[in-house]
């Protein structure tokens, strides 16, 4: 392997599974993605430690699961303890930088180390001054937004609105709609040009230093907010039922019941069922999804073609990911994810391509994990964690895959509630257990939406004992006793 590649990270928040794209005739274009993919390996099978941004954020810079680093919910209360790879490669001379959503740990990536631009807590990027400065440089408008639905307020109807009028402290994430702005404006373009003037400044230098740069993304996460020209890449109409969307839930644990959205949810924060929207209106919500997946896809493609044209894709190792998954319109027509642990919100996407290192072409079915990504950004740059870590090297998989894992635990520890559940994948089949509620087990191969809960069928018997025994191993591995015993 070459001697201290440059490592470029790049993050997508709350990308929704392909599998949305599936079997539909209307694939989720990502044709950046695809091309980088084919130039590297795929990974097919890639899961989030937990199904949601804090925890696994936290999990992606220490290697650790959540319930070992100990950041369980999406509250940042507590400062990061555990060694994050930011320090070995510090120590090997890398010059580091951060560009976007942290939400990670009190405080910014810059507090911690990094250099470049991020914000405290969940952070709005169009309400600072950076961004100000950013339209004013580049002569474009303020964004505005038609907002075509509302999940957070019963009192309103589809106007015209400023974005930055809209909730400081979460971009006001219950809403669908279109960007009326210039591409430039939206916030991952914002991202994008930024990575893109730092590699342009760092190839300006021509030093030996090597860097690592990683560049997280707010979107694709709500509100599903596209800039018309990616809206206009989607027919709502065209877009058929999603698989698992009338999931009765009649047998699964109550956190699939939990739904917080207007109208969808009642006011005790539950479901309705059957769905109280007609799939007309899904079908617009999802497209405005959609879209924004592909204008993300547009905005990496921009730094990655920077990327090769300063003649610095040679020797630097990409990353391209997502944090989690995304519950749209699953399991009953859910807006957001929640506590639970179907595919949809485990699932993401995951590429890494590494010239003259990666062969071209590869796809892998193995199952891995964000806990992986700092193990192998770590081997590629010649170092390590100090201590132990639940994630390994993505390169000893491509070097020796017969001795990689043959299950995988993911884990949930409420979404501002007290929900214990963890999740072991194999090859082909799925276990979750939630703790003083009903376990789950599908065979993804005969029901991959996860519909047929095989749970203590007798025809399954001797499957559902060996995944109990696997996984009361790993969490004996990862030090997670906290559901052992109801597991005998």
């Amino acid at each position: 392997m070459a001697n201290r590649p440059n490592l470029l990270f790049l993050m997508a928040d709350h990308q929704l599974h392909y599998r949305h794209g599936w079997e539909s005739g209307v694939p989720i274009q990502q044709p950046h993605f695809d091309q980088f993919a084919s130039e590297g390996i795929r990974f097919n099978r890639a899961y989030t430690a937990c199904p949601l941004c804090t925890p696994t954020r936290r999990s992606i810079l220490t290697g650790l699961y959540p319930h070992a680093h100990g950041q369980l919910q999406n509250r940042p209360t507590t400062p990061i303890q555990h060694e994050m790879y930011l320090a070995p490669l510090q120590a090997q001379g890398y010059d580091n930088y951060y560009f976007g959503k942290w939400h990670a740990g009190p405080g910014t990536a810059q507090d911690y180390g990094w250099k470049g631009y991020s914000l405290t807590g969940y952070g709005n990027p169009y309400l600072t001054a950076d961004y100000q400065a950013y339209l004013a440089e580049r002569g474009l408008e303020p964004p505005q937004i038609l907002i075509e639905r509302d999940f957070a307020h019963t009192d309103r109807v589809p106007v015209d609105a400023l974005y930055a009028q809209a909730d400081p402290n979460g971009c006001w994430e219950h809403m669908s709609g279109i960007m009326q702005a210039d591409d430039d404006a939206h916030e991952s373009f914002f991202l994008a040009n930024l990575a893109c003037d730092q590699l342009q400044n760092l190839a300006a230098n021509n030093s030996d230093t090597p860097f690592s740069l990683r560049v997280d993304f707010w979107s694709p996460h709500q509100p599903y907010f596209p800039t018309q020209r990616f809206a206009e890449l989607y027919t709502p109409a065209d877009i058929p039922e999603y698989g698992s969307f009338r999931d009765t839930l009649a047998a699964k644990p109550n956190t699939y019941l939990r739904e917080l959205n207007y109208p969808i949810g009642d006011a005790n924060g539950k479901l309705i069922q059957p769905n109280v929207l007609d799939w007309s209106d899904w079908q617009q919500i999802i497209a405005r999804c959609y879209a924004q997946i592909t204008l993300v896809d547009a905005a990496v493609g921009r730094i990655l073609s920077t990327l090769d044209k300063l003649g610095l894709a040679e020797n630097t190792l990409v990353i391209w990911t997502a944090d989690h998954g995304d519950a749209l319109a699953s399991h009953g027509g859910h807006f957001n994810k929640g506590c639970y642990l179907p595919e949809e919100v485990l699932r993401i996407p995951l590429a890494m391509r590494y010239p003259n290192q990666i062969k071209a072409g590869q796809e892998s079915n193995a199952l891995v994990s964000n806990l992986d990504f700092a193990p192998t950004m770590l081997a590629a740059a010649g170092t390590a964690f100090q201590t132990d870590v639940h994630g390994r090297n993505l390169f000893d998989l491509l070097e020796r895959p017969g001795d990689w894992r043959s299950a995988l635990l993911c884990e949930s520890n409420g979404h501002d509630d007290n929900v214990r559940a963890r999740a072991l994948l194999t090859e082909r089949y799925k276990l979750i257990h939630t703790q003083g509620d009903i376990s789950e087990l599908y065979d993804l191969h005969q029901d991959p939406y996860e519909l047929n809960n095989l749970i203590d069928k007798p025809s399954i018997a001797s499957v559902q004992q060996t995944l109990e025994r696997d996984l009361r191993a790993i969490q004996a591995q990862t030090d997670d006793f906290m559901l052992t015993s109801e597991l005998g």
